[in-house]
């Protein structure tokens, strides 16, 4: 039934659409994740239903995201409104904190939206207990990324501060249709104790990192320049002459700390 639904919606590529039709890979998917009939498990982008059904087979409920308004009619159809809420709209601008606490996310998620709508979600981790995401892999593969590497950046950087993560299994093309042009992978991500989060303030820590990776070649005197010294980098113990990759999560937490205490003391002295 899902191929037959697949080959009856035509994929729009605005919204990204490749639809799983994989019963073997469901079936690991919904494994990893491992639904409980109390649990508040809200899945993005359910499509024709594929995750949907075999989710709500171990659920007492289940919310689902979705944006395109065809797809969204074909899930009223089939599943009724006491099992299943249906939020119409885009998962980018989504207020997942009404939805309450210890949610539990999945979903396939749109290559197209993929790293902003992480971003996105991270906003909301104190109400997320996990969150299980079909990506491509080369995402995946910077999510998990450690310091060193050209696969280490931002993205990196900002969700491991954040979550702990596991790349589970690789998905080959030929899971979907229309079949995307590269791998996917499964990703577990569990939100950190608060804590763990020793940032004091998070928006100087992604001012920081942003500012480290704009120029990914260029050593940190460069690229920190206009916010933090030479001097003060190498009281923390990190060369100035270093690249962003070769950092640690943890010292871009000390970058940040350190600049917010000058901020402060600079506040106090009237400097």
């Amino acid at each position: 039934m899902q191929l037959q639904d697949v080959m009856k919606h035509i994929p729009r590529k605005r919204f990204g659409q490749n639809f799983l039709v994989s019963e073997g890979i469901i079936r690991r998917i919904v494994d990893a994740i491992a639904p409980q009939r109390p649990d508040h498990l809200v899945e993005i982008g359910p499509g024709l239903g594929a995750l949907t059904e075999p989710l709500l087979a171990g659920l007492d409920h289940l919310h689902v995201i979705e944006i395109d308004r065809d797809l969204i009619a074909g899930l009223h159809e089939r599943f009724p409104p006491e099992k299943v809420t249906i939020h119409e709209g885009d998962a980018l601008a989504f207020d997942f904190g009404k939805l309450g606490n210890d949610l539990r996310v999945v979903g396939n998620l749109p290559y197209n939206i993929s790293t902003p709508l992480l971003f996105h979600l991270a906003g909301f981790v104190s109400k997320v207990r996990d969150m299980h995401f079909m990506l491509q892999k080369e995402v995946v593969d910077r999510m998990v990324a450690d310091p060193g590497g050209s696969e280490f950046g931002r993205l990196s950087v900002m969700l491991q501060y954040r979550f702990h993560m596991e790349r589970l299994f690789i998905v080959p093309p030929g899971a979907f249709n229309p079949a995307p042009k590269v791998d996917s992978a499964i990703v577990r991500m569990m939100p950190k104790p608060a804590s763990d989060l020793q940032a004091r303030d998070e928006a100087m820590l992604q001012k920081v990192v942003t500012s480290a990776f704009s120029q990914r070649r260029k050593m940190l005197r460069n690229t920190l320049r206009e916010i933090v010294s030479e001097e003060a980098l190498l009281a923390l113990g990190i060369k100035p002459t270093a690249r962003a990759e070769e950092l640690g999560v943890d010292d871009y937490v000390r970058i940040a700390n350190k600049l917010v205490d000058a901020q402060e003391n600079s506040a106090i002295t009237g400097a």
